[in-house]
Formats: structure tokens, sequence, C-alpha cells
């Protein structure tokens, strides 16, 4: 497994500080391709997003990708991008496609948690 290297700053309980009030957030979907579904993926991006402190969601698509819709400090996103190109044990991952959202978006009020669908 890849090393999530991303410094998540957290409070006294351990939950994960958002960074989006301070103008740090970024708001991004993935779309990952390759060997994607029925390997845990979904699971396991809920577990690292969690880790990082990110709020979004994991879905499968009808086409046999992956979308996942990261929201939290850039540091964070960055971190879960690059664990995506390996994704869990079974994943067999080709491709991540990124699509940044709306930069005004980012300084939005994120969903709390992180969802599989």
């Amino acid at each position: 497994m890849i090393a999530i290297d991303a410094a998540v700053q957290r409070d006294q309980t351990g939950h994960a500080l958002s960074e989006m009030n301070s103008g740090a957030g970024k708001s991004v979907r993935f779309v990952v391709s390759g060997t994607v579904q029925g390997v845990f993926f979904r699971a396991a991006t809920q577990e690292q997003a969690r880790k990082l402190g990110l709020a979004g969601y994991v879905e499968n698509r009808h086409d046999g990708r992956v979308e996942v819709h990261a929201r939290g400090a850039s540091d964070s996103v960055e971190a879960l991008e690059r664990w995506l190109w390996q994704g869990p044990p079974n994943a067999e991952v080709t491709a991540v496609e990124v699509v940044h959202a709306d930069p005004a978006s980012a300084g939005q009020p994120a969903q709390e948690g992180f969802d599989v669908r």
C-alpha cells in the first residue's frame, strides 16, 4: 500500500480539522479506470478519505469506472489522488482522470463525512 504523507491537523478528539474556511480548500472529481469494481475500491477509498479528513463520496459508474468527489485541504486531496493510482490490493488502476471543480465551490461549506454510494 502507498503511504499517505499529507499532514492533517486534528482537534483534541482526533477529528480532522477542515482547512476550507482558510481558503486552502480544494474540490475535485476523479474518475478511476481499470479493474476498480468488485475489488473493494469504494470501501478502501472511503477509508483513505476519512483518514485524510476529506468530505465527499465515491460511487461505481455504469461504464465500469469509479467516480470520486473529494473536498478538503489541498494537501489531503492531492494525497488521495496519489493513493487512487494504486487503490486497494486487488485493483489494477490504468488511469485517474482529474476534473477540478469551480474554484468558487471550494470555499463553500463541505458536506460532513465521506460516503459510499
